[in-house]
């Protein structure tokens, strides 16, 4: 349980990470990097969705899952990840149509 956790945790953060340097990257008008890193980003992702499914395929097995702070932390990363990459994502695609160019 504490694995799938700390995966969630570690690969969630890994997810933010990457677009934060997508959002540098493109901010700057370095727009293939940006999306080299957004790509970067949905791979951290789907390995936080695997810690995530491999939780949910043992409860939904009738293993009971204890609900710690712990996991509740490593929800709400996931999800903080998740939005931040959609939202990055966004933000790349506007600064490629503004050429590159800084607001």
């Amino acid at each position: 349980m504490l694995q799938a956790v700390m995966g969630l945790i570690v690969h969630s953060g890994n997810t933010k990470s990457e677009c934060m340097e997508a959002l540098k990257l493109a901010k700057t008008g370095k727009i293939t990097e940006a999306k080299e890193k957004i790509n970067l980003a949905n791979e951290a992702l789907i390995n936080a969705h695997h810690s995530q499914t491999g939780l949910l395929t043992k409860e939904a097995s009738g293993e009971k899952i204890e609900l710690t702070m712990l996991l509740i932390h490593a929800q709400d990363h996931l999800m903080n990840a998740i939005t931040f990459r959609d939202l990055a994502i966004e933000m790349v695609e506007l600064y490629e149509r503004l050429g590159g160019n800084t607001i």
